[in-house]
């Protein structure tokens, strides 16, 4: 298993990530990706959730908080600038197409470096649509040993946050979790 790749193909290989003029250089580039049984406006609007709360392991990346599994009025009026699960900034987005979130925190950059990961939703058919996440890790001009280890062990890591948070949007924005 690859850890920088999930639930991707050619296509999404290929695919021109909106955000990349967030991170021109990235030292790597990771790929998720699954199908959801819903409209891209319904999983859009899921994404904005992130505004509240991560969305992956509760215990883990929200103080132990559950996530919630209901709409969040008001959290889709989207702004530059806003914050995202606490340490990322919202740095670009379009409206039923996609997020682009910067790591901005401190304390994030510490932890993992540079760091921009774009979601966006492509409408496959009329309730059918792609999620995919682009993460583009860390900066080739400052690149190192110790900085392509970090990238090793973070990219295990969020391999199983990032699955485990596409999958609990897929079923929000399918109406299969409450």
């Amino acid at each position: 298993m690859n850890p920088r790749h999930w639930g991707t193909g050619r296509a999404d290989e290929q695919w021109a990530c909106p955000g990349s003029r967030f991170a021109p250089d990235p030292a790597e580039r990771w790929l998720r990706a699954i199908e959801v049984d819903a409209p891209a406006g319904a999983v859009f609007r899921w994404l904005c959730q992130m505004r509240v709360a991560p969305y992956s392991y509760d215990l883990l990346d929200n103080r132990g908080r559950r996530s919630p599994r209901r709409l969040t009025p008001g959290v889709d009026e989207l702004e530059v600038g806003q914050e995202f699960m606490t340490i990322f900034t919202l740095a670009d987005f379009r409206r039923d197409s996609y997020l682009t979130l910067r790591m901005t925190s401190a304390r994030g950059l510490r932890l993992f470096g540079p760091f921009v990961v774009v979601y966006d939703v492509e409408p496959l058919a009329e309730r059918r649509t792609r999620l995919r996440a682009t993460l583009l890790v860390g900066e080739k001009a400052n690149d190192s040993a110790m900085e392509a280890a970090r990238r090793r062990v973070l990219a295990w890591g969020d391999l199983a946050m990032m699955r485990r948070q596409l999958r609990t949007f897929k079923a929000l924005a399918e109406g299969r979790l409450r």
